[in-house]
């Protein structure tokens, strides 16, 4: 990016961003801890992967409810609301002595959890058509940004001295709730309103997009990369519920050294997708790398319990942070090319959903096999990774 392109990007953009970054923070925060903190409650293996489902599914219902309030009674007070939602539901989790409470929480956090595509909505509404390619690209840099620093703040948080009735993981939620607030502040006072013209609330089932995104399964130009889609992030949630008991059980570990893991997920990531994933791309086809990357990524996961040993996990963990940011951005890349100019939002937005779909059900999916053994699903993850770059590899899009 030219830096006259970069400082020419309005004002209010960098406020988004910053509510965005703020956010994204507190939301990373609370993974390393939402498994050993449903343990604290007597919660089973399956019962703690709800946690993570309630909460993808909650947001996947409640967000084209949120974009479309957002776009008729303005993406200022839905932006806010949304925040304000966070705070609400991280309080309710640090303080509640019952599981169903923490529940209920989650449930509530999904549903005013739309806030990062408001904040998109806002970065379209101030930006030119020319300028907001950029603008998007400079919003997810600073978004994954999050991704890097929400876990570390996990194991401060852990750290830090405790209010009556509250652990040291449940500091994880109020450091998170603290953090929302302050996005809201930041909202309400220096955010303006930016819809041009508000409209009429009227919402209906086509809102939900729930029968393009069933059609979209069967389209012959994008239906496989939207499966794609799909297969790539219900394998990997799998993983990244099922490695969490298998590190605190079978390599003995505790919650802030899973925190620091997920911190080192965060930083290769950053790294590897800026400064190595362009010079593939100019090297090697997206496809190419994709099926590459997945399949390594398969390979890990297969690893991991076949060598239950903390070396080799770290070793194997340090391969996988490198490579595991590529997928996504890879997946966006091919559809955006195999899209036409003016259908690219409609079909970003169903991958999204896809996504959010797998989200959903790979963690439900992971609980059901630990309860196997904490070794299994990691064995099926690994494989299925496997079909899934082979999959891949036969998509002749």
């Amino acid at each position: 990016m030219k830096s006259t392109e970069f400082i020419n990007l309005p004002l209010r953009f960098w406020i988004v961003a910053l509510i965005a970054f703020i956010n994204s923070v507190g939301f990373t925060l609370l993974i390393p801890i939402l498994y050993p903190y449903a343990k604290a409650f007597g919660l089973s293996d399956f019962e703690a992967s709800l946690l993570i489902t309630a909460y993808a599914a909650s947001q996947f219902i409640a967000t084209p409810i949120l974009g479309r309030l957002s776009d008729c009674l303005g993406r200022k007070p839905l932006l806010i609301m949304s925040l304000i939602g966070t705070v609400l539901a991280n309080i309710v989790a640090s303080l509640t002595p019952v599981a169903w409470l923490l529940f209920a929480a989650r449930v509530l956090d999904g549903l005013t959890g739309g806030n990062t595509s408001i904040a998109q909505a806002v970065i379209s509404d101030i930006t030119h058509p020319a300028q907001r390619a950029k603008a998007f690209g400079v919003f997810g840099a600073i978004f994954r940004l999050g991704f890097v620093a929400g876990p570390t703040l996990s194991y401060f948080a852990q750290t830090l001295p405790t209010p009556p009735g509250v652990s040291s993981l449940g500091m994880g939620f109020l450091v998170s709730a603290t953090m929302a607030a302050i996005a809201a502040l930041l909202c309400l006072c220096l955010l303006p309103e930016t819809l041009p013209r508000p409209c009429d609330f009227q919402l209906s089932w086509r809102d939900f997009g729930l029968n393009k995104v069933m059609q979209a399964a069967v389209n012959p130009r994008l239906g496989r990369i939207f499966m794609s889609t799909f297969l790539s992030g219900f394998t990997f949630t799998i993983f990244a519920f099922a490695f969490q008991p298998f590190f605190l059980n079978v390599l003995r570990q505790d919650a802030k050294t899973l925190a620091l893991v997920f911190a080192i997920f965060g930083v290769l990531g950053f790294v590897t997708q800026i400064f190595a994933l362009d010079p593939l791309t100019q090297r090697f086809s997206l496809v190419n790398i994709l099926a590459t990357t997945l399949a390594i990524r398969g390979v890990i996961f297969l690893l991991m319990p076949t060598f239950p040993q903390v070396s080799a996990f770290f070793c194997l963990i340090i391969i996988f942070g490198a490579i595991n940011s590529f997928p996504l951005p890879l997946l966006d890349s091919i559809l955006s090319l195999k899209s036409e100019p003016q259908e690219q939002g409609e079909v970003l937005g169903i991958n999204s959903s896809y996504l959010s779909i797998s989200n959903a059900m790979g963690p439900a999916i992971a609980g059901l096999l630990v309860s196997l053994s904490y070794k299994t699903p990691l064995w099926v993850a690994g494989g299925l990774t496997l079909l899934t770059a082979w999959f891949v590899m036969t998509n002749d899009q």
